[in-house]
């Protein structure tokens, strides 16, 4: 079985179906059901997005014991059929993620995460910084 899941702010669109192409389930769901609904699935394909929360879906989704796949977005344009709304792009998700020269992005662990926190945070500092000791230099020129 294979499963197609976009994520917005407040709840999440599913769509899923069985290898022989019968939709199984399509519809909405509030954040506090999503956990408890994918638990009760027996183990599936999830296919999703790659955006800032989905590392952490999907290894909430893996303790599961589902395969989670992440793609990113450019590559899921080409299979949503018509105009963008979040029933279509769950729908698209699930059949880019069947396809077999599709690239995927790979998980990060929570410490892996955290150390690519820690080079951005590093090199934002590093930028203000230089734009700081510039920006003295302009001024002790004038």
């Amino acid at each position: 079985m294979y499963a197609g899941l976009t994520s917005q702010n407040v709840c999440f669109t599913r769509w899923g179906w069985r290898n022989t192409g019968k939709i199984v389930f399509r519809k909405r769901l509030a954040r506090n059901a999503l956990m408890p609904f994918i638990a009760t699935l027996p183990p599936v394909l999830i296919g999703m997005e790659a955006c800032g929360g989905a590392h952490d879906w999907a290894r909430r989704f893996r303790a599961h014991h589902h395969d989670v796949k992440r793609m990113a977005p450019q590559f899921v344009k080409p299979s949503v059929k018509s105009n963008k709304n979040d029933m279509r792009d769950a729908e698209g998700i699930g059949e880019a993620v069947t396809r077999p020269p599709m690239r995927f992005v790979p998980i990060k662990a929570l410490d892996q995460q955290d150390v690519q926190a820690l080079h951005r945070v590093r090199e934002r500092l590093r930028g203000a910084r230089t734009a700081l000791g510039n920006e003295g230099h302009g001024l002790l020129n004038e």
